[in-house]
């Protein structure tokens, strides 16, 4: 069941509702590409920066998160 689409697709959102949460409560509203490109991650990638993210002090961390990524 894990690996069906529709099992990761929930993991997924669930995982980005609270992410989302967490980033607007430490930076307020961030950019809206900011805001796409973590929506786009996987849920893997979320939970990467659902730990990483305690570590963030500025939203230039997120963005550089984000580009690592995108290089990976």
């Amino acid at each position: 069941m894990k690996e069906s689409v529709i099992y990761q697709d929930i993991v997924q959102k669930e995982a980005f509702k609270l992410i989302s949460r967490h980033l607007k409560r430490r930076f307020g509203d961030i950019d809206t590409l900011l805001f796409e490109q973590v929506r786009n991650l996987s849920a893997k990638q979320l939970d990467e920066l659902g730990e990483d993210l305690l570590d963030f002090s500025e939203v230039a961390d997120l963005v550089a998160w984000l580009e690592q990524q995108e290089q990976a």
